[in-house]
């Protein structure tokens, strides 16, 4: 399949076979798609955590509004983006990057200097009784770079056919709670399941994929 027939062929999968294991290398090639994401001045503000462990899985079963795909998947993917952007953090990957490249350790010293000018000058999370017009934070860039990861998976997923169910609806301080994200300066954003539909059994399969009609989607500015 080309990329614009997987997209046709996926469907947030409502119920997977348990029995079928996607192949580790698959796996490897979805959460490579996310590494490789383009991010906001390549700060690469989040992570992935994949799950195998059956257990972990059935406790974030009611976690996440006891959706069943969690534990019937092969796999689960936690996207965590950090909860802070810091001096620490700009500098560690930058340092990375000069490395990488052959460069002198203070190449980007000029530009990480104003990467840190505008991130240490802004809030790290919302506080607690904040509205939505009150700013926007640190945690919610880094979250915002997670999304793009998370589309860029499900899209490497779909052209693989493997199946998988994105998901925002679960409780995000009992999963971090559960998986020490806290201990690691990270906070979840997404889950995504990967697997194989149950075909006989999942209701939502067999439906015609419907968006909204083309031309009211599109807005051409010519």
């Amino acid at each position: 399949m080309n990329l614009l027939e997987a997209l046709q062929w996926r469907y947030a999968t409502k119920k997977f076979d348990p029995t079928q294991k996607v192949d580790q290398k698959l796996v490897d090639q979805i959460i490579d798609a996310a590494w490789l994401t383009p991010t906001s001045s390549g700060l690469q503000p989040f992570q992935v955590i994949e799950i195998t462990n059956q257990e972990i899985k059935k406790k974030i079963v009611p976690i996440a509004s006891n959706q069943q795909q969690v534990a019937d998947a092969s796999h689960l993917l936690v996207f965590a983006a950090w909860d802070n952007y810091t001096e620490q953090r700009i500098d560690k990957i930058y340092g990375y990057i000069a490395h990488e490249r052959g460069q002198s350790s203070d190449t980007y010293k000029d530009y990480t200097d104003m990467l840190k000018n505008v991130y240490l000058n802004r809030p790290a999370q919302p506080k607690e009784d904040a509205l939505p017009m009150e700013g926007f934070t640190n945690f919610d860039h880094a979250a915002h770079q997670a999304y793009i990861a998370f589309g860029m998976a499900i899209a490497m997923a779909a052209e693989l056919g493997v199946d998988a169910t994105p998901m925002e609806g679960f409780d995000n301080k009992a999963l971090d709670a559960l998986l020490n994200l806290k201990e690691k300066g990270l906070k979840s954003v997404l889950i995504l399941p990967l697997g194989y539909r149950d075909s006989a059994n999942d209701w939502l399969m067999p439906l015609k994929k419907v968006r909204h009609p083309k031309n009211e989607f599109l807005i051409e500015i010519k």
